[in-house]
C-alpha cells in the first residue's frame, strides 16, 4: 500500500544479501512483461529485488500519473524491503520509472543508497521522437485512456500541476551515488536528456552513453544489467 493508500502489487526476488535493488518499470510496463522480467532477474543474481507495478499499471490499483504521484510507490516499494530486512536500498528506474528514481531520491520520505537512472527523461513534453508524440497523444486526446487502457493502462486525469522535472531536481540528490545510463540509438529520449541530467547534477552524476542501446528493460543486455548491479554495490561499499 503506497502512503497514498494505492494498493500495489509486484514480486520480491529474495537473497541473503543485505542489499536490494527496488527497480521501478516503464510506462505500459509491468513485472510480468518478458524483458522487465528478465532484468529483475538478472539483478536478483548479485542481491534481493522489490519491484512493483507502478499505480494504472498491471496489477496494481489506482490510475497512472505518468510520474507525478508514482514517487509514493517507489516509496512504498523502499519501505517494503526494509521491512524484508535489507539494509541497504538502491532504487533502479527505466524510462518513466527513471524519472520517478530521481524524483523520489529528493522527494521521497526514505533517501536510498544509490540511484541508477536508465533510458530517463530531463524534461516534461518531450515531443522530439515519434515515439514520444504517440505517447502524448494517448497523454492528451480524448480517445487517449482508451487506447491506452488496451495497453496495459489505467490513465488517470491531466496534471493541476506540473511537478518537478528530472533536471529540476537531480542537483539535489547530491551526495547520494547516481549514475545516469542511456542509449546512443534511445528512439524515445535522445542522449541530450541524459547529458543535461549529467550537467545539472554539476558532475556529481557518473555518465553511461551505451553504444548500440535503444530504450529502457528491452534494450537491457546482461551485460549491462551486470555492470549497473556492480556499479551500485562499488559504491555502497565505498560508503561503509
Amino acid at each position: 500500500m503506497s502512503h497514498d493508500g494505492v494498493r500495489l502489487h509486484g514480486v520480491h526476488y529474495k537473497s541473503e544479501s543485505d542489499l536490494a535493488f527496488v527497480v521501478g518499470h516503464g510506462f505500459t510496463n509491468n513485472v510480468r512483461r518478458p524483458y522487465v522480467s528478465r532484468v529483475l532477474a538478472r539483478m536478483a543474481r548479485k542481491a534481493g529485488v522489490v519491484a512493483f507495478d507502478f499505480r494504472g499499471h498491471g496489477r496494481s490499483e489506482g490510475r497512472s500519473t505518468v510520474g507525478a504521484d508514482e514517487i509514493h510507490d517507489i516509496e512504498a516499494a523502499v519501505l517494503k524491503a526494509r521491512e524484508l530486512g535489507y539494509s541497504k536500498i538502491a532504487t533502479v528506474g527505466f524510462s518513466m520509472g527513471a524519472s520517478i528514481v530521481l524524483r523520489h531520491a529528493v522527494l521521497g520520505e526514505s533517501r536510498p543508497d544509490a540511484v541508477v537512472s536508465v533510458s530517463g527523461p530531463a524534461r516534461w513534453w518531450s515531443r522530439e521522437t515519434a515515439p514520444m508524440r504517440r505517447v502524448h497523444w494517448l497523454l492528451e486526446q480524448p480517445h487517449g485512456k482508451l487506447a491506452a487502457r488496451a495497453l496495459g493502462v489505467r490513465l488517470g486525469g491531466s496534471w493541476v500541476q506540473a511537478p518537478e522535472s528530472p533536471l529540476e531536481v537531480v542537483g539535489r540528490i547530491t551526495p547520494t551515488p547516481l549514475l545516469i545510463v542511456h542509449g546512443d540509438l534511445d528512439h524515445y529520449f535522445s542522449v541530450d536528456h541524459a547529458r543535461s541530467l549529467h550537467r545539472a547534477s554539476s558532475g556529481h552524476a557518473e555518465l553511461w552513453i551505451e553504444p548500440g542501446m535503444r530504450h529502457a528493460e528491452s534494450a537491457a543486455t546482461p551485460d549491462l544489467v551486470d555492470r549497473m548491479a556492480a556499479w551500485i554495490v562499488a559504491k555502497i561499499e565505498d560508503e561503509e
